[in-house]
């Protein structure tokens, strides 16, 4: 597991796998929402400077990404040596969502946005973040993969990973 990729729904736990799974195999981690927003969420960086923020982190041999941006997915899916898939219900990623409320300075609106958002991960189509999108990569990639959809699977995955 030399370069994880977790992808999933807002809310599904990633940024909370991907930090464990990094003190645990002692890999660095890359949250795709630094490299795709501006600080404290003030905008989208500009396409050829995320992309090519996305090219230095995944050219290192061994990190650990999180995020939901499929347009970043593609990119570096021919690195990823495992990907997992957090296929989360969307109330439970609610849940998390609300329990952990507006974040990094973010705003209430974008927070309720971010809601409605995760509440359509299932009903987007022609969507490079949703699930269908998700499924495609997930079905594509040629090595290991793994889906998660519940704490109990998450916490056992976690244990096949202690040293």
């Amino acid at each position: 597991m030399d370069r994880i990729f977790v992808m999933g729904n807002g809310g599904s736990g990633k940024s909370w796998l991907a930090n464990e799974l990094s003190r645990r195999l002692n890999s660095p981690v890359v949250h795709l929402d630094d490299l795709h927003w501006m600080p404290n969420f003030a905008g989208e960086r500009p396409r050829e400077e995320r992309n090519r923020l996305v090219a230095e982190a995944a050219a290192a041999d061994r990190w650990i990404m999180e995020g939901i941006y499929g347009t970043i997915i593609r990119q570096v899916l021919p690195r990823v040596t495992t990907l997992i898939w957090l296929d989360l219900p969307e109330d439970e990623c609610i849940a998390n969502l609300q329990e952990r409320g507006v974040q990094d300075g973010g705003t209430l609106e974008q927070f309720n946005e971010l809601l409605e958002y995760t509440r359509g991960y299932r009903h987007r189509k022609n969507h490079m973040n949703s699930y269908d999108a998700h499924n495609q990569f997930f079905d594509v990639h040629p090595l290991r993969k793994v889906t998660l959809r519940n704490r109990s699977e998450i916490a056992a995955f976690l244990a096949a990973t202690d040293p």
